[in-house]
């Protein structure tokens, strides 16, 4: 039990270094809601390497960490996060159980989940439907960042049932 502490401690560490590392990239913070999602190569990895539940403590962590850290504890940053990163999480579970998509696959559909969890805290917090018009352009990006995203964790899933770092 201990070493699987010590594993996720470590895996929701190297999340939070991920998207420190990306927050201070220019080209991501130029479009409102739109970030390459660094970290969630970890998440993608908890997700196949271990299970929901610890992949859900990584991602609501390292959203409470970086909120602490960068956005703001409680911010509406804070919120859309929150939401997508859980959307997010709790997606791409299901369709890796229920589907035969590939992790590449499952990544993109957490990050246009992670984009409908945006658009649904904005338009709560800012009593505005019409936010979602700007939907495609997320979900144009999700397909994009999703891709990149899930093509680099299932480089890391490859490598890590061919050596044994833990």
């Amino acid at each position: 039990m201990n070493k699987k502490i010590a594993k996720i401690a470590m895996l929701l560490s190297i999340s939070v270094v991920l998207a420190l590392i990306e927050s201070f990239i220019p080209l991501f913070n130029m479009i409102p809601g739109i970030k390459l999602g660094l970290a969630n190569i970890v998440v993608v990895f908890v997700i196949y390497d271990l299970s929901i539940k610890d992949a859900l403590y990584v991602s609501i962590l390292r959203v409470i960490l970086i909120g602490i850290l960068r956005t703001g504890l409680f911010s509406i940053s804070f919120f859309f996060s929150l939401i997508g990163a859980l959307l997010s999480v709790v997606t791409m579970y299901l369709v890796n159980k229920i589907t035969k998509l590939s992790v590449v696959g499952v990544s993109i559909c957490g990050a246009i989940a992670h984009s409908i969890g945006q658009i649904i805290v904005a338009i709560i917090f800012l009593s505005n439907v019409n936010i979602v018009y700007y939907l495609p352009i997320l979900l144009i990006s999700s397909v994009v960042t999703g891709l990149i995203v899930g093509m680099a964790a299932k480089r890391l899933l490859e490598y890590y049932d061919n050596k044994s770092i833990y």
